[in-house]
């Protein structure tokens, strides 16, 4: 495994981490919570030292497990979670007050039981789990967040991003209050290389890339007709035409990719290790064998640039989230 450097505070997160969103066990249907441990324990035996979880995984379910799998561990790992918006919308809905979403006794009551389900005194990154760009001048966030700190609950404070919208934390990152952002950034969405990349590596603010493999739309496994659970967030991901457009232009890249080394999953990943701003990519591994392949992305490490040209070409503007 290597590491890298989270943003400018001295300390080095493993460059794959593990996005614990499936763990919770309700959006994401199929696992089990002996599986999401033995995947955990694997993941911190071969060097992974970084979780980002949530609250509303699970509705806290997620932050147990996690908790239990770092405490079997018994050695340092950084934790990461986020607080959820008081209304439950995801994403932020443009003209919604932050009073409606994280007023300040939301911010400080989630936060604490966070340290309650994993079970730790500090929580290392705290972080907003949705993103409003009208907020970012406004005084109420601020002071809950550094009140968090001085009382020694967090360590740093971040936020995710809305989907497919990187620029909604450009101003964030200018405040120089934030330690690191979240953003969704993949080979069918690289749009945070274009501004946010730059300025979060000139304000020292470390990036966690989410959504590596596009719900699954870049692991290979969806065909036209693949289905999930009436109530699984996949089935609404992949609602509709939207498996044949996902094989279409997974077999277009797959064609480009024609005598690249590696499985399509791992190449998605070394593309994502690729974007210089990016401290760790954070792909849900619920299973051992998930564990083992994504740190293999690691091991290979950043694609070549020629692989490079030849993927972006591969972009896909749309939104599946809505």
């Amino acid at each position: 495994m290597n590491y890298r450097p989270f943003g400018k505070t001295g300390i080095a997160l493993s460059e794959i981490g593990l996005g614990a969103w499936g763990v919770g066990g309700t959006q994401w249907k199929g696992g089990t919570d002996d599986e999401a441990l033995g995947a955990l324990r694997l993941a911190f035996d071969l060097g992974i030292n970084f979780v980002d979880t949530a609250l509303a995984y699970g509705d806290g379910h997620s932050e147990k497990v996690v908790g239990r799998a770092v405490r079997e561990h018994g050695r340092p790992v950084f934790l990461a979670t986020k607080i959820p918006p008081m209304n439950r919308v995801w994403p932020a809905q443009s003209g919604v007050s932050l009073a409606t979403v994280f007023p300040a006794e939301h911010i400080r009551k989630s936060t604490e039981i966070s340290l309650r389900n994993l079970g730790v005194d500090t929580i290392d990154l705290q972080q907003a789990h949705v993103w409003n760009p009208d907020w970012t001048q406004q005084d109420e966030w601020r002071r809950s967040f550094e009140e968090l700190k001085r009382s020694g609950k967090v360590r740093f404070i971040g936020a995710s991003l809305t989907e497919h919208d990187p620029d909604s934390g450009l101003d964030l990152i200018r405040t120089g209050l934030i330690d690191a952002v979240q953003v969704i950034y993949n080979i069918f969405d690289p749009s945070a290389a274009q501004s946010l990349f730059p300025l979060a590596k000139k304000m020292g603010v470390a990036v966690l890339a989410r959504v590596p493999l596009d719900e699954g739309g870049l692991t290979g496994a969806i065909t036209e007709t693949t289905t999930f659970p009436r109530d699984e967030f996949r089935a609404f991901y992949f609602k509709g035409d939207r498996p044949r457009q996902v094989v279409e232009h997974v077999n277009n890249l797959v064609a480009d990719l024609k005598g690249v080394p590696g499985d399509l999953p791992e190449i998605a990943l070394r593309f994502c290790l690729s974007g210089d701003a990016v401290t760790s990519v954070i792909p849900g591994m619920r299973r051992e064998r998930h564990v083992r392949a994504n740190i293999h992305a690691s091991i290979l490490g950043p694609l070549p640039q020629d692989v490079l040209t030849r993927l972006a070409p591969h972009r896909w503007d749309r939104n599946f989230y809505t």
